[in-house]
């Protein structure tokens, strides 16, 4: 895709943001609850743009905010690849994130994956799939998420990020702490300084529209994997989640 290409994606991301999806999965405010907000969106796409990612694998579509900028992103490449993973695309929303991606044009660069990332990403990496980079805004249990990521930092090129949505969240904050800690991801603080930001403490995720530098925790979190894949010694483990610094962290 050219010019046209990216006008048509930057169009229907514009309307997306602007008057919403054109159905939703029930409550009037569920896409505004669900949705990653437009200026984390265009974060993510410049993020990705400027890491000159081409292929991306994202988990969890919903109303196809996020797979429209990454869309965009991958469309400033050759050959882009975007590969989307979500079991409830249909069942839950009705198929609006694909049909909006179909009308940006962008089934051309994407596929759906309708089943759970916990079969879809083994097989991925099965078939030999490396991608630049991820956006992981799946399920949110601790133990799904932990999946996704063992899987992704195979998937995922040495070097390449992972980026996740809902960092508030305690299951995902701990989930990637221990590959922080024990695996040597580093968090590239300042990608996300700007964007939404959650109250602190909050344990239903209500959002702050909140400058850089104001109080509360950033939505998202962009982490890069080390250059050279990491695997600890049999007997090599650092704890992680909350208290892990002052229990025996190193």
């Amino acid at each position: 895709m050219g010019t046209t290409g990216l006008d048509r994606v930057r169009d229907v991301r514009r309307r997306l943001a602007q008057d919403g999806p054109p159905r939703t999965r029930g409550p009037e405010l569920d896409f505004e609850t669900v949705t990653l907000p437009e200026r984390d969106c265009d974060l993510l796409r410049d993020l990705l743009i400027a890491e000159g990612a081409g292929t991306v694998v994202e988990v969890g579509l919903a109303y196809g905010s996020s797979a429209l900028a990454i869309g965009e992103a991958v469309l400033h490449r050759s050959g882009p690849r975007h590969v989307v993973i979500d079991p409830f695309q249909d069942s839950a929303y009705h198929d609006v994130g694909w049909d909006l991606l179909a009308e940006a044009g962008l089934h051309e660069v994407a596929e759906l994956i309708r089943e759970p990332s916990s079969f879809a990403l083994p097989r991925l990496l099965t078939e030999g799939l490396v991608a630049d980079a991820a956006f992981v805004d799946g399920s949110h249990r601790f133990h799904e998420v932990f999946v996704d990521l063992y899987f992704l930092r195979k998937v995922v090129k040495p070097g390449g990020l992972i980026i996740l949505d809902d960092d508030w969240a305690p299951s995902i904050r701990t989930a990637v702490s221990y590959f922080e800690r024990n695996l040597g991801w580093t968090v590239l603080p300042e990608a996300f300084a700007a964007g939404t930001r959650v109250a602190e403490g909050t344990t239903t995720g209500a959002l702050m529209r909140a400058a850089s530098g104001d109080v509360g925790t950033p939505r998202c979190r962009a982490v890069r994997l080390p250059a050279e894949p990491v695997e600890p010694a049999f007997d090599d483990f650092r704890p992680f989640g909350p208290g892990a610094a002052t229990d025996g962290g190193r």
